[in-house]
């Protein structure tokens, strides 16, 4: 079995034995900000998540701007039952986020299971550990981004099961976002939702933005990865297209009062 290290206690760090006392030199220092001194975001991602994290360190690749994430359990098989079950774990996951140092914005990182508990109990979950933080979601960011778009008619793309796809629309329906198709892949496991390829989520996104009716494509699930081949579909979609983590992104840095524009990802972090 290891044995601790003993630690000479001593209230004069010059103090020690031998040859050491004179290779021993404390130091002056002073402080400046900090890498979050224009933005301190923190960030829920889920324990099964792949792909926000890698996202967002390309999006909020800004000086001044950091994010900070922790982790909440969750279950890797996307069902509304599954989901809600993320309600108790909020607040736990928000407090190891920098405790005690200020955070700008907190972001709840899964569009499914913020439409399943809706976004106003996500909400009081952030604030019982942060209180009186802005604070966004995945299909609230979707929601601001598409107003900000002007987009009327939209098509919704996701990873989930028939069920979750129906409730989605109808949630955002009712909450004046026009959904006018809905395409999904279909798949319940969120482990290989992150792998799924960038030529099969082009594919359904291109096809979707064909209808005349559709003036822009949210792309919703954290897991799905899309932002590096973001503006390139929507060059070729002559369209709008934004993702879950994209317009996460997008609505945390105008929360935090941060509007630089970032080129590469698309005309919605532009703007």
């Amino acid at each position: 079995m290891s044995e601790l290290l003993s630690i000479p206690q001593t209230s004069d760090p010059g103090v020690g034995a031998g040859p050491a006392r004179d290779a021993y030199a404390r130091f002056d220092f002073s402080l400046d900000a900090g890498i979050a001194r224009r933005a301190a975001i923190g960030l829920v991602v889920l324990a099964t998540d792949h792909t926000i994290e890698y996202e967002w360190r390309r999006l909020l690749a800004i000086d001044g701007v950091a994010f900070y994430e922790s982790r909440i359990a969750n279950s890797a098989e996307i069902t509304a039952e599954t989901l809600a079950r993320m309600d108790g774990g909020i607040c736990a996951a928000v407090e190891l986020i920098r405790p005690g140092e200020r955070l700008d914005v907190v972001a709840f990182g899964c569009t499914s299971a913020s439409m399943v508990l809706g976004e106003e109990r996500v909400f009081e979950r952030i604030r019982q550990a942060r209180p009186g933080v802005a604070c966004t979601t995945p299909i609230t960011a979707a929601r601001v981004a598409l107003m900000a778009l002007g987009a009327r008619g939209v098509a919704l793309l996701t990873p989930y099961e028939r069920a979750i796809n129906d409730a989605m629309a109808a949630y955002l329906r009712a909450r004046g976002v026009d959904i006018v198709r809905v395409g999904s892949f279909e798949h319940r496991d969120d482990n290989e939702v992150a792998r799924i390829e960038r030529a099969s989520i082009e594919h359904a996104v291109l096809t979707l933005a064909a209808d005349p009716a559709v003036d822009a494509v949210f792309v919703s699930c954290t897991s799905l990865r899309i932002v590096d081949a973001l503006a390139d579909i929507e060059a070729r979609a002559g369209k709008p297209v934004l993702s879950s983590n994209h317009a996460l992104a997008w609505h945390a840095l105008r929360l935090a009062g941060i509007d630089d524009p970032v080129p590469g990802f698309g005309s919605l972090l532009m703007r």
